[in-house]
């Protein structure tokens, strides 16, 4: 009997090539053609943060051993900007320096070493200007989110209510705070990488570069390169972590692609892991202010919730800290969000995981914990006192929302009920001991675009489910193969998935914890129009046993066609009728329900943190963590990305950090010794549940996101915890020991 593998612990089915090293990442691929001699390119970054390059000298450079070519403003590769895309310029196209640790030059050598010794030898003259860094000092702009979206900061007001500060000041309760978090970097483990291959004639272009978007990744390298959409591929299966910075593609495609056209040979391009915290986006910094009115039991009369994100002059990421958390988690009558940008000489910002909603939640959930101390509520009654049955100011239901039950059965399984109100209360030794907790909401909705899936069925009773969406660690091949398999009724191992590769059709883009509930529909579909597919050339082939019957005598059920008395696998009746396979490319898009309905994931953190009453040093040692995100699609990768979310959360809170220095416009920690991120000794095992309720309206298994929904929160769990052990409240992340003697 097949037992479906949904919902069940299922191990990665691309695990075994990844530990023995036969899964190929960018850089692992070699020329295709075994007698084209690849070449190996290297970057220079510009070392003022304003200004314009007088002249570069680039003799010793390019008379140095091996070198193929050199390429700089002074002698370009020709590349067009794509405003939308990424960066609002093209490097090497001009004189100006935008940012620190721009792109200015390329060497192209026959070796990688060859090529970075030669990059060093290049001698670059600057006119600098004094680079605009502060983010408290500059001029704020409003906010202003996507192309056709209307402006992200708006005020709701209830009747007789004159403004916001008016229902602050009619509130029994206020309580005001100011936050910071700096620039955060998603350090995915594979550094950026390409190999850039044309045809002979020059017309057809193949990338091996990471992306969570293939198809965008193709179509930027096109426009940029002034080639026709179709005339680019890019193979991308394997891919080592991208957190958003790889929703983009920056411009090192691009670039590789355009020597490899001049020098008409292959030419990879791997980053130095320092110009990946430039060359790639990183997450804003940002400032944030909250003010919480509510009468004395904590019941929310007004919420003000005011950013100021740092906005690089170079484009592309549009920070709304306040918009999806402070407009969507808590019911209010008076609400007012008015989100800002501060422009900057900064690198290009971009999504990082839970982009927005990570940031904005430390904010909003640590005044929620001040509110609860201010009213003498438990930090989860007063939640519960203001939880919103609908979202607030809309009108409009969730599709699915049990966050209620993540507060209880999280509470629970942590031991809630042992926390002490007052700060201090609890000593083990040399530590003080606390509890904190805090609520995650992010998306959980379908793309709105269509995407396609394909599902073929062979004559050896085996499958193949396609679909051109990007693995980036998430499991996303194993959840096709899952979905094919349960849709097929057959067992998982017949199937074989199939992503990552721009010549599949159009998937789904692994951004937004919306790959799964975007493909999953995708290829339920794709699976039943092959099963109809199956039945046709049952009913129409001459040499099928049900040759001439009628389409309704025949029913498919666990990889077989039964009727008339008979039974049949997939794969002896293509063999029976002499066929190979049948297939069938389904191409599927949301409804009218993706605007009826609001779609978030919800969850609860609960997380204990001991703080060395002598040192500061702060230790998590127990973490909780309760998901509401509907069906579960694979049991061990949803623990998986609950976990790693959870990690990044307490890595903002407690480390993460890359200074700015205000004069030069210099990223101080961009390495990894200095930019700290959690490793095994940082974090305990952590405790993660979900409800398992699938949603009954977002797609026909009921899946939602989980990827991001762990890091939302998580950073306020931890303060609030060491608020709870030490009475110091930090508001500027990362809360390091300096800060709690």
């Amino acid at each position: 009997m097949t037992v479906s593998p949904l919902g069940r612990d299922i191990d990665r089915v691309d695990g075994r090539a990844k530990v023995t090293g036969a899964a190929r990442y960018s850089a692992d691929y070699p020329a295709s053609d075994p007698t084209s001699k690849m070449a190996h390119a290297y970057l220079v970054t510009s070392t003022i943060a304003r200004g314009s390059i007088s002249a570069m000298d680039t003799a010793a450079a390019q008379n140095a051993p091996g070198v193929i070519g050199v390429y700089s403003p002074f002698n370009k590769l020709g590349l067009r900007p794509m405003p939308g895309i990424g960066e609002n310029y093209a490097p090497l196209e001009d004189t100006q320096v935008r940012f620190r640790g721009q792109i200015i030059a390329m060497v192209v050598a026959e070796s990688s070493r060859q090529a970075r010794d030669a990059a060093g030898l290049i001698t670059t003259t600057y006119d600098e200007q004094q680079p605009r860094t502060s983010l408290a000092d500059e001029p704020r702009v409003p906010a202003a989110g996507p192309p056709g979206q209307p402006p992200p900061s708006a005020t709701v007001l209830a009747p007789g209510v004159d403004s916001i500060e008016a229902a602050l000041a009619a509130s029994d309760v206020v309580v005001e705070a100011t936050f910071h978090q700096p620039m955060q970097h998603a350090v995915a483990m594979e550094p950026h990488a390409v190999l850039a291959e044309w045809n002979s004639d020059r017309t057809q272009l193949t990338l091996y570069s990471g992306a969570q978007l293939p198809h965008l990744g193709a179509m930027a390298a096109a426009g940029r390169l002034g080639v026709p959409p179709t005339a680019v591929r890019l193979i991308s299966p394997y891919v080592g972590g991208g957190f958003g910075s790889r929703v983009m593609p920056w411009y090192d495609a691009a670039l590789a692609a355009a020597a490899a056209r001049q020098l008409n040979r292959p030419v990879r391009l791997v980053l130095a892991r320092e110009q990946v915290f430039t060359v790639v986006g990183h997450r804003s910094a940002i400032d944030q202010t909250i003010k919480l009115g509510a009468s004395r039991d904590g019941v929310l009369n007004a919420v003000s919730h005011v950013t100021d994100a740092s906005m690089p002059f170079v484009g592309y990421r549009h920070m709304q800290p306040a918009v999806d958390t402070s407009a969507v988690l808590y019911k209010t009558p008076n609400l007012s969000i008015d989100q800002r940008h501060v422009m900057l000489d900064v690198p290009p910002t971009c999504a990082m995981r839970a982009p927005t909603e990570a940031p904005g939640s430390f904010a909003l959930e640590t005044a929620m914990d001040e509110l609860a101390i201010a009213t003498g509520i438990d930090p989860v009654e007063l939640r519960l006192r203001n939880y919103a049955t609908a979202v607030p100011g809309t009108g409009l239901r969730w599709s699915s929302k049990h966050l209620d039950e993540c507060y209880r059965v999280g509470a629970r399984r942590f031991g809630w009920s042992a926390r002490r109100a007052e700060p201090r209360s609890r000593v083990d030794g040399h530590w003080l001991v606390g509890m904190g907790m805090a609520t995650a909401i992010y998306p959980g909705s379908r793309r709105p675009e269509p995407i396609q899936a394909r599902v073929q069925l062979f004559d050896d009773d085996t499958a193949v489910v396609s679909s051109a969406t990007a693995d980036t660690g998430t499991g996303a091949l194993t959840m096709l193969a899952i979905t094919g398999a349960h849709e097929l009724g057959i067992p998982l191992r017949r199937v074989t998935p199939e992503l990552g590769d721009t010549a599949l059709p159009p998937g789904a883009p692994s951004v937004a914890s919306a790959g799964t509930s975007t493909t999953v529909p995708a290829v339920e579909s794709a699976a039943n129009a092959a099963i109809a597919e199956l039945v046709t050339v049952a009913i129409t082939s001459p040499r099928s046993p049900w040759h001439g019957a009628n389409r309704e005598d025949l029913t498919y059920e666990k990889g077989k066609l039964h009727g008339k008395g008979r039974s049949m696998s997939f794969g002896r009746l293509l063999t029976t009728v002499g066929r190979r396979n049948v297939e069938a490319t389904v191409t599927a898009q949301p409804g009218p329900e993706a605007t009826q309905y609001r779609y978030h994931s919800f969850g609860a953190h609960f997380c204990e943190v001991r703080v060395n009453r002598y040192t500061g040093e702060p230790r998590v040692t127990r973490f909780t963590t309760v998901v509401d995100i509907g069906r579960v699609v694979n049991a061990q990768a949803t623990r998986s990305q609950i976990v790693g979310g959870v990690i990044f959360g307490i890595g903002h809170a407690l480390l993460e950090d890359n200074p700015l220095e205000l004069d030069t416009g210099r990223l101080a920690a961009s390495n990894m010794a200095d930019y700290m991120v959690p490793v095994n000794a940082d974090i305990p095992d952590l405790d993660v549940h979900w409800l398992d309720r699938p949603d009954p309206v977002i797609n026909n298994l009921g899946a939602r996101g989980v990827g991001e929904l762990g890091t939302v929160g998580s950073a306020a769990a931890v303060g609030n915890a060491i608020y709870n052990a030490t009475g110091i409240r930090v508001r500027n992340l990362p809360i390091t020991l300096d800060k709690l003697l």
